[in-house]
């Protein structure tokens, strides 16, 4: 065997599966010059024979084969089959940046993550980089426990007793390992941070930083400063070199809570770092490169801010490869009383006290309430209950907003009453979300993402 031989065997050796020679041929020509080393396949049965007779660092896959195939099913069919046979290795999609939809199904199906053709070499190497490097040999790191409650090193819990619950937590252990963007949508209270730390735990950026930043409370003056940093003198105040929090994320998980205050102005500045992975500290001239995993929070409907011209469209898409929804308390009963205890328990232990019983009267007044302020609200009740009560909490002590009343529509919130809209128009329709879409005044691809949104089941039919 020569130098060279035994040098190139020691270079990440890369699987690319696409029906198309030039395809191939400049995939090839890039990551040879990038030190990659590569095997070709043009069609799904050449890429499982393969696949079983060599080691690959990872795959690379092109979600259609032949001339008049844009499903993408064959793609899919491939990924499954893929990571089936070989876990430990990264599967990235190849596919057009109109098609986003079918790299969600892709990742949803074992991709662990996805480029848009055509694509840019510095995201395509990105990509390709931090698969290889934050892949472990085990591809599913620990998934969620079936317990009752997912207590968090911090004290934070999560119960997921109900179907909402149950359904997001399933969502959370297919996704944490990958480095998809993931957007967290739901009402004040209703636990986004703990859930955003709870996807970087599980992922396999675990043992790096866990960056947050809450857009909502910097000043527009100090946005570029504080997540890019700034070098000395490039302001007034600016006494020494700062990095900023992108640089402190590097490697592991930056999250960007209230995402949807981010003034349209310094939105093209994110999303550069988003695309290209780069950016300059403030009053620099040398670009540095960063590999974070972005998890962004909301309460905005930013797809009504992305027609009102106060969010662009190409951030939204950047931010949200994953939507996933945060149920209010309201619509998860089965996990009111398992919390109520958890926060007595923890506030009683806080303020060195028994923790008083909760009787049925009030773990009946608990269910009964709308919880407007959602966890949050609870944990708050739960806290004065700690402090107030003796050995039993009283409903007095609870010291609830309003009473308890059926929810009608005058008690629902926005989205609420879109989610009810949206259910009533499919199930007119019998399941047929384009004729839905026309029905509601909108596209067929914004009623998607409002699905997402709302955890409705998208089941469509002809």
């Amino acid at each position: 065997m020569t130098e060279r031989s035994r040098t190139d065997r020691t270079l990440p050796h890369v699987l690319v599966v696409d029906d198309q020679d030039a395809v191939r041929d400049a995939v090839r020509l890039l990551l040879k010059h990038s030190g990659y080393r590569t095997s070709e396949a043009a069609a799904p049965a050449e890429a499982l024979a393969m696949i079983q007779a060599d080691d690959y660092a990872a795959v690379l896959v092109d979600m259609n084969f032949g001339k008049d195939t844009t499903s993408g099913e064959e793609g899919l069919a491939l990924i499954r089959e893929l990571t089936a046979r070989k876990p430990e290795v990264p599967v990235i999609a190849m596919t057009a940046w109109a098609s986003i939809e079918l790299a969600v199904e892709a990742m949803r199906e074992g991709a662990a993550d996805f480029v848009e053709k055509p694509w840019q070499n510095t995201r395509l190497l990105s990509v390709l980089e931090s698969r290889i490097a934050l892949r472990r040999r085990e591809r599913d790191v620990q998934r969620l426990s079936e317990a009752q409650a997912l207590l968090l090193d911090d004290g934070e819990i999560f119960v997921a007793e109900s179907p909402a619950m149950r359904r997001l937590m399933d969502d959370v252990s297919r996704i944490a390992t990958s480095d998809a963007a993931v957007l967290l949508l739901g009402e004040n209270g209703t636990g986004k941070s703990v859930l955003a730390r709870r996807i970087h735990r599980l992922s396999p950026r675990r043992k790096q930083a866990f960056v947050k930043v809450d857009i909502g409370g910097l000043a527009p003056t100090l946005f570029e400063a504080e997540l890019f940093g700034h070098v000395k003198g490039a302001y007034t105040d600016a006494r020494q070199d700062r990095a900023g929090r992108f640089e402190t994320a590097d490697g592991g998980t930056l999250f960007l809570d209230e995402i949807g205050n981010l003034p349209l102005e310094q939105q093209p500045k994110l999303l550069r770092v988003l695309e290209e992975g780069e950016f300059e500290r403030l009053g620099a001239s040398r670009t540095q490169r960063v590999d974070v995993r972005i998890i962004a929070a909301t309460n905005a409907d930013l797809d009504g801010e992305v027609e009102a011209g106060r969010f662009r469209e190409d951030l939204l898409y950047r931010l949200s490869v994953f939507p996933l929804r945060l149920p209010p308390l309201r619509e998860r009963r089965d996990d009111i009383v398992p919390l109520a205890r958890h926060y007595l328990e923890a506030a009683a232990r806080r303020y060195r006290r028994e923790a008083p019983a909760l009787d049925n009267v009030v773990e009946r007044a608990l269910l009964e309430h709308a919880w407007p302020g959602n966890v949050r609200e609870l944990a708050h009740a739960m806290e004065r209950a700690a402090l107030l009560g003796g050995g039993r909490v009283h409903i007095d002590d609870l010291r609830l907003r309003k009473a308890a009343k059926p929810r009608g529509i005058d008690d629902m919130t926005l989205d609420d009453a879109e989610a009810m809209m949206l259910r009533v128009a499919i199930d007119r329709h019998d399941g047929n979300l384009m004729r839905a879409a026309e029905q509601l005044g909108i596209t067929r691809q914004r009623l998607y993402r409002r699905l997402e949104k709302y955890g409705l089941q998208r089941d469509e039919t002809e």
